[in-house]
């Protein structure tokens, strides 16, 4: 069993930075496809940024430049730099750890830029 909790999220003024931390306990493996996802409220839940098993990322466009997706294994933890935050960044962010035929999901973060 794998549980995946997420943590960093709060309030942030734009231009502003957060670092969202997802940790990952019970028997996870090197072989899962790891991302970051989130929903607006009325929005459908939007991908934003995966990475590979051996490390290689891919970006939403509405975040490209500005988020960064890395993990430390050690930890056990993946994490989402975000930086130059937009009002329309705001939503709940969700961590996924998934193989071909398992998916895991976190509970979300919310993330609210506003002044």
């Amino acid at each position: 069993q794998v549980q995946l909790v997420e943590s960093g999220g709060g309030l942030v003024q734009p231009g502003g930075s957060l670092r969202l931390s997802c940790a990952a306990s019970g028997s996870i493996f090197s072989g899962y496809t790891m991302g970051w996802y989130r929903q607006a409220p009325g929005k459908q839940r939007e991908l934003l940024a995966v990475m590979s098993p051996g490390g290689n990322t891919n970006y939403a466009d509405s975040v490209k430049g500005r988020f960064t997706i890395s993990r430390d294994t050690t930890k056990r933890t993946m994490y989402l730099q975000m930086n130059s935050l937009k009002p329309e960044d705001t939503a709940v962010y969700y961590c996924n750890a998934q193989s071909f035929i398992v998916n895991y999901w976190g509970q979300g973060t919310q993330v609210t830029v506003s002044s």
